[in-house]
């Protein structure tokens, strides 16, 4: 790696710490100033059976005796060392509870991203080489319909089809196979619409570059143009786009576990804020601005791996707009 690449990667991971100590005091500030006081709502709830003693021993072990600032600085503190606190309903450590459900939403997450990858694949790929009739026109629609139908509209459609009339799944058995993957499947189409539409846009343009033109001279097939010519320079603009996904699919989940009933960050949440167990919520909340900053840092790291017409000026990286990328390109097809 050069020198150059590794004062940008360097200055990215520099500004990605920033912005996830940031975003984790604007998240501070938000959960402290929601309305409603969590330690009469929750501490002395008469359900839960706390002494006063106990009240107290809680809300010292909380730090919420302690000023704002002081509150901010101490969690902070916590934070960056990887403790999370204890939840105000069950003071069980937070990493605890949501260690116990992060494996299904990673699990739901990671389908829908593989499902949605490989729709929008197949998709991009009928655009290109179907016959004008379905690719020009019955496929380019796809991404336009699947933006137009909420997630939670496509679970209930799911549910009621394959789990109630065709019976492959039950809904009282939300982790079995066949539930989770019609729960990928309806998390997924939404964010495979976003990445269609990027790639197909792309695709255009560079079919209609010189050396696309050139490959088919040469008699390469269909798969082998997509796949070797055309995809890899389509890519760079996906790149954005699927880590932005990686937000939505976050927060698809949420609703999604709720729509086919799975145990997950979705269910934490609900409790967390039914309950206003604010380090739950807190610690929720953080991790998913946590997760997307790190894979839009992972995004920004690969873009001059992926195109070496990427340039790194002032630690960023940009793309020259010159005609010398077309003749480069042409030359690798006549070449391969």
């Amino acid at each position: 790696m050069s020198n150059a690449y590794l004062a940008y990667a360097a200055k990215r991971l520099a500004q990605a710490f920033i912005v996830i100590l940031l975003a984790y005091v604007f998240t501070f500030v938000v959960v402290s100033i929601l309305p409603g006081d969590p330690i009469t709502n929750v501490l002395r709830d008469p359900q839960n059976g706390f002494t006063e003693d106990q009240i107290k021993q809680i809300i010292a072990a909380q730090g919420l005796d302690q000023p704002i600032p002081v509150q901010l600085w101490t969690s902070l503190s916590h934070f960056v060392t990887g403790d999370l606190g204890l939840s105000m309903r069950s003071n069980r450590p937070v990493t605890t509870l949501i260690a116990e459900v992060l494996p299904s939403t990673l699990i739901l997450a990671s389908a829908a991203f593989a499902i949605a990858l490989l729709l929008a694949l197949t998709i991009a790929y009928g655009t290109q080489f179907l016959p004008k009739r379905f690719g020009q026109g019955l496929l380019r629609g796809f991404p336009s319909l699947f933006l137009s139908v909420p997630n939670f509209v496509i679970g209930l459609v799911l549910i009621h089809v394959f789990g109630f009339q065709l019976g492959l799944f039950r809904v009282i058995a939300p982790d079995s196979f066949w539930a989770t993957f019609f729960a990928a499947v309806a998390l997924s189409i939404p964010v495979s619409a976003r990445i269609a539409e990027v790639l197909i846009a792309n695709l255009d343009k560079e079919a209609e570059q010189e050396y696309a033109a050139v490959a088919r001279g040469r008699g390469l097939t269909q798969t082998r143009l997509f796949s070797k010519h055309l995809l890899k320079p389509s890519s760079l603009p996906v790149v954005t786009v699927i880590a932005l996904a990686i937000g939505e699919l976050l927060g698809g989940s949420l609703i999604t576990e709720t729509v086919f009933g799975r145990t997950g960050i979705g269910s934490l949440v609900q409790r967390s804020v039914s309950t206003q167990d604010l380090p739950v919520l807190q610690a929720v909340v953080s991790l998913a601005a946590v997760v997307f900053v790190l894979v839009n840092l992972i995004a920004d790291l690969i873009y001059p791996l992926l195109d070496p017409r990427v340039k790194l000026i002032g630690g960023r990286g940009r793309r020259p707009t010159t005609t010398d990328d077309s003749a480069t390109a042409t030359t690798a097809a006549v070449t391969s």
